[in-house]
């Protein structure tokens, strides 16, 4: 099995945080992804941060380490603590459909697999986190998540939920559209006027 290392970046702005709605699978999360060849942990947080989201960050520290090492691939995420320092929220209309601040008491459902551990453990200010999962992907792949997705009938939210619900974040029981709102919220360009309501697993 082939190990994925990846980062998320929580960017904090007092017990508010910056997520987004993802492009695959409707559902929210903190910036992040995959370590590229020949980079270092930092700086694929703050590389995947500026893609993702537009924004300029300044990392505070590491947060912690998340494992599933019976996913589909072996996977461990990195999450770091940040804030911004420039930019504005511009979502890149290939990986999410929008993006805003989120009160930590009202954060949108659904969230992305996992999600809401890390940003409660981002915002009470721990460092130093070793967490760890046996669960396992419901898919071989990310590609084949996608094909059932497409086959499905379900829009994409109601599709990921459907596979990762009830548990985890899911449990929050999911709610179309989405019932929590940010202070703000910046739509990709491509999609002005358009229901802002989508996500992918991680």
């Amino acid at each position: 099995m082939t190990a994925l290392l990846a980062v998320n970046v929580a960017v904090l702005k007092g017990a508010d945080v910056l997520l987004l709605q993802r492009e695959d699978f409707e559902v929210w999360c903190m910036p992040g992804g995959e370590v590229d060849p020949g980079e270092s942990l930092a700086e694929a947080a703050l590389r995947e941060t500026r893609e993702e989201t537009g924004l300029d960050v300044e990392l505070h520290g590491v947060v912690g380490t998340y494992s599933r090492p019976n996913w589909h691939s072996s996977m461990h995420v990195v999450l770091f603590a940040a804030g911004q320092v420039g930019g504005e929220p511009r979502p890149d209309p290939a990986e999410a459909v929008a993006a805003g601040w989120f009160a930590h008491d009202a954060l949108p459902v659904p969230l992305l697999l996992g999600q809401r551990e890390r940003i409660d453990d981002a915002v009470a200010g721990r460092r130093g986190v070793a967490r760890s999962t046996t669960r396992r992907s419901p898919f071989a792949s990310r590609a084949e998540a996608y094909r059932q997705r497409d086959a499905s009938g379900l829009s994409r939210a109601e599709f990921y939920v459907s596979r990762f619900g009830p548990e985890d974040d899911a449990r929050q029981a999911p709610r179309f559209p989405v019932t929590a709102r940010p202070a703000r919220v910046e739509e990709s360009p491509s999609m002005k006027g358009e229901c802002m309501e989508e996500t992918p697993p991680d």
